[in-house]
């Protein structure tokens, strides 16, 4: 629908799809979403002059979105220390345990504009099939001994887009250090191992991202090279980065 619908519109006009339910929810690579009543479900389009930081950096348009999902909750007063984290490329997560979000950024270049649609879809009261933001503010009460309020998806959605539009503005003035520090904040990765390419392969740490969004490895004896996330996996449960 918002295909269709985007390039009839003003360019300054926002357009975003919200569901409540979605039956063929898709990830990357062609993986499938599952979607139950519960979770945060929409599609944004927005616009990206090509000659413009991030127009320059477009997979970083996923960093910012995921970014975006974590803030909506974790920059409401109170709600701090849920622990809601980012995981590159585009994933949402409860610590690094289990995930229960994701992004999926699609671009068309028209001229010197970028077209973009942005899906992003996340847990918020469904505990099935993995876990949702509402079961980690319930534990987080337990533990701590608060009262904090369960979220709905509806005022999710709309403090994800308004965080991202703040985020795309500070990209756009700053680059990357603009918003990097935030995204480390948040990230599961940090001095984290990987093996490369397979299971016996060389061992490297993660560094952070680069100016381009992709993830940097330091290699023993080789620095640090950047991963281009189309071409790689980041499997955290074999803790491989291995081509597709």
């Amino acid at each position: 629908l918002i295909g269709r619908l985007m390039f009839e519109l003003p360019e300054e006009m926002g357009l975003i799809a919200v569901a409540v339910r979605q039956t063929q929810g898709k990830g990357r690579g062609g993986n499938v979403w599952l979607s139950p009543v519960g979770c945060a479900l929409s599609t944004l389009h927005i616009t990206i002059p090509l000659h413009s930081n991030l127009g320059q950096r477009i997979p970083f348009v996923q960093h910012l979105v995921s970014l975006a999902v974590v803030e909506s909750v974790r920059s409401i007063p109170g709600y701090e220390e849920i622990d809601l984290r980012v995981k590159w490329p585009n994933d949402i997560y409860y610590s690094d345990l289990m995930k229960l979000g994701g992004v999926l950024v699609n671009s068309t270049l028209i001229e010197t504009t970028f077209h973009i649609l942005i899906g992003f879809g996340f847990n918020v009261n469904n505990s099935n099939p993995t876990i949702c933001i509402n079961d980690l503010i319930t534990k987080f009460n337990k533990e701590e001994g608060t009262k904090l309020k369960a979220l709905t998806a509806d005022c999710l959605i709309a403090r994800t887009v308004t965080v991202l539009e703040r985020l795309i503005d500070i990209f756009q003035e700053k680059g990357p250090n603009g918003v990097l520090p935030s995204y480390y904040k948040y990230w599961v990765h940090s001095g984290k191992q990987v093996r490369l390419r397979d299971e016996e392969g060389p061992i490297a740490w993660i560094v952070g991202i680069d100016d381009y969004g992709f993830l940097q490895v330091h290699e023993e004896g080789k620095g640090v090279e950047s991963v281009h996330p189309d071409g790689n996996s980041f499997d955290m449960l074999k803790n491989l980065i291995v081509p597709k």
